[in-house]
């Protein structure tokens, strides 16, 4: 598993915004470790932070808008696009106005200003969640985009224009090398009779022949020849590759897409996003045993021991000390042992109130953080006392209490009560070692 990375340095870059038109100043930095990417707004007196989260997306009209409150940065997938291409985990965007600069409408100049800034690795692990069933997802105007498992991330799109026109397909592994020799310089385009629509919304202010390529109706019009004879495509899987990183997530798969856009994107990110949380949400919650007072119940018992029915002795932990533990078990009729032990005269064997101690035990030496995850080992067990019969109704109550601990050895002193009443003692030594 690789290394998370950073940028090694800060570098800066100036021009001026494609929607607003403002001057600006873009300032990328290094981050700490799962860090993600953050972008600032340095123009404002409290000098705010936006995450690049698809939960702050507030709208998708030819770019992706971040909002956190009143604060916005427009245009934000050219510049995440170009760190995620580029292997970037973690950075911080700094600008001075809402916009990034717009340059010649590609994300080359922002991989030229990571390349300036050079490339730090970082000491956390890199995790890059691996897709291993489709995701599918249409909308309503024919735009489909499909991941599906994969064990590098792959992008395949297809650009669609109006009544067919310009209809391209691009694919291609995603490797810093591939993304910027094959997508960084593909450009934005934009179709003539939509500018002025455009312009009317108060968008592409900053626009020019320089920062964009304008189709009207077969022909290309821009300062310089089309880059790719398929760059309206290329444009289209770097648009997506930024869109797709607002989930938070590297992914292995590869991402199929016909008619994408920032809508679309920004709905397969959300997606994204849930089915991760999913996932994870399947994964048991790290074992922890509380510090205090606390109360345990069945499956927090049985996170902690690998006893299971018949042979679990623990229903409940009640309460905990700093150097005992009290556990509960409930004694019913129908408990395996009644079938054979005195079935006419039902009474719980003296050996499972013994267990019953041994599991308290457990729990409280497996308390220490050193012994998390650790499994316990009777040694011996010294002045072992029955003193009443437990019967089926009965509520038993197992109370340990750690009377030495050297190293991987435990002693606790032991008993079980009923109503109050010692039915059995016993001190106890066991040994613990990792599973």
């Amino acid at each position: 598993m690789s290394r998370q990375q950073t940028l090694a340095s800060s570098a800066t870059l100036e021009g001026t915004s494609l929607h607003t038109g403002e001057k600006v100043t873009l300032t990328l930095k290094p981050a700490p470790e799962n860090h993600g990417f953050k972008f600032r707004r340095v123009d404002l007196s409290d000098q705010p932070f936006i995450n690049a989260d698809v939960d702050k997306v507030q709208t998708v009209e030819r770019a992706t808008t971040l909002a956190e409150g009143s604060v916005k940065v427009h245009t934000v997938e050219h510049v995440i696009s170009a760190l995620t291409g580029m292997g970037i985990d973690n950075a911080l965007i700094e600008m001075d106005a809402n916009e990034p600069p717009i340059g010649d409408g590609s994300s080359r100049p922002f991989v030229e200003l990571i390349k300036k800034a050079g490339i730090l690795a970082q000491a956390a692990e890199r995790k890059v969640w691996e897709i291993r069933e489709p995701i599918h997802q249409e909308m309503g105007d024919g735009t489909i985009i499909t991941i599906v498992p994969c064990k590098t991330f792959k992008v395949s799109v297809t650009n669609v224009g109006p009544e067919g026109r310009f209809t391209q397909y691009f694919s291609c592994e995603v490797t810093p090398e591939t993304y910027e020799r094959e997508i960084a310089a593909a450009r934005t385009f934009v179709y003539y009779e939509d500018v002025k629509p455009l312009l009317e919304k108060g968008l592409i202010k900053g626009g020019s022949l320089e920062s964009a390529v304008v189709i009207r109706g077969n022909e290309v019009m821009s300062k310089e020849p089309v880059r790719f004879s398929n760059e309206f495509a290329r444009h289209k899987a770097l648009d997506l590759i930024g869109d797709l990183m607002l989930s938070g997530k590297r992914i292995h798969g590869h991402v199929i897409a016909v008619k994408p856009g920032h809508g679309p994107n920004t709905k397969m990110a959300a997606t994204l996003k849930k089915e991760y949380e999913r996932m994870r949400a399947m994964v048991p919650t790290p074992i922890t045993i509380p510090d205090g007072e606390s109360v345990l119940d069945v499956n927090e018992v049985m996170r902690i021991l690998p006893h299971r029915y018949p042979f679990l002795m623990v229903d409940r932990v009640i309460d905990f000390a700093e150097n005992s533990c009290t556990g509960l078990k409930n004694v019913s009729i129908n408990e395996p042992f009644f079938q054979g032990h005195f079935p006419g005269h039902p009474i719980m064997p003296g050996v499972l109130q013994l267990e019953g101690m041994a599991q308290v035990s457990s729990i409280l030496m497996l308390r220490k953080p050193e012994n998390l995850g650790k499994i316990g080992y009777f040694l011996s067990a010294d002045n072992v006392k029955w003193r009443k019969p437990v019967m089926p109704g009965d509520t038993l109550i197992t109370e340990a209490t750690t009377t030495k601990v050297r190293g991987n050895i435990g002693q606790t002193s032991c008993r079980c009560l009923v109503n109050g009443e010692v039915v059995s003692e016993a001190e106890l030594k066991f040994a613990l070692f990792d599973r």
